[in-house]
């Protein structure tokens, strides 16, 4: 008798040999992720391979070519920046505290990460379509999980949201070239000190927003959460 249609033998080793591909690129980029940051930005595919102890033929066997591996290490990162800046998807305390919390996490990632952020600057369209960008996509995702957050607290303060938009890209691309320029030129200025500044700074800009609406908050007394929410995908 004929087996049904989707319910084959064939299949089954289909979907046995798609999960061994995945795995094995998930390893592989592993491995590009240790190279990266042992070899900095310019890493070679030979260097990748060494580090997953496979000769460099074996590579992209599992990737279409040079450009769907960095596809692959792009997205990793961005699970991983993802992951790191959980302070921005779960804001706590008050407006200072959620400000420091999140400004730490972007700039703790990026000094614990800086030649993968060096290398997705390199290669931020390699692998993408036109117009897309690695990293402008991370923020990107960013600024819109904040946006949401502004959302929320300006709908409670009964102000206008649509600047919450343009406060959330704005605040996130002030932290990222600010940080980005300090990881290449630190001028003697701790990662702390960095985090210090740009708190302070954000809250200088959120501040004069409120104002502006006639709304004075104290940044040091606790607000009330926004509602749960789900972490962005990358």
């Amino acid at each position: 008798m004929a087996s049904r249609a989707g319910t084959g033998p064939g299949d089954g080793r289909a979907a046995r040999w798609a999960g061994q591909r995945e795995r094995r690129r998930r390893e592989f980029v592993d491995a590009a992720l240790r190279a990266i940051a042992e070899h900095g930005p310019r890493v070679s595919a030979t260097h990748i391979a060494d580090a997953a102890g496979v000769a460099r033929p074996q590579l992209y066997r599992q990737f279409d070519d040079a450009a769907d591996l960095t596809r692959a290490i792009a997205d990793r990162a961005t699970e991983q920046i993802i992951v790191a800046m959980r302070p921005v998807w779960e804001p706590q305390g008050s407006a200072m505290q959620m400000i420091s919390a999140a400004v730490d996490a972007h700039t703790g990632w990026l000094a614990e990460n800086g030649n993968l952020y060096r290398y997705l600057t390199l290669h931020s369209q390699i692998g993408r379509r036109e117009g897309e960008d690695a990293i402008a996509d991370v923020k990107t995702v960013i600024a819109r999980q904040l946006t949401q957050v502004f959302e929320y607290y300006l709908t409670l303060f009964q102000l206008d949201t649509r600047v919450a938009t343009v406060l959330s890209f704005g605040a996130v691309g002030l932290v990222d070239s600010c940080a980005a320029q300090w990881l290449e030129a630190p001028l003697g200025i701790t990662k702390a000190q960095l985090a210090e500044m740009l708190t302070r700074w954000i809250w200088h800009i959120l501040d004069d927003a409120l104002r502006t609406a006639g709304i004075e908050i104290d940044p040091d007394l606790p607000l009330p959460p926004p509602p749960p929410r789900q972490p962005p995908t990358s």
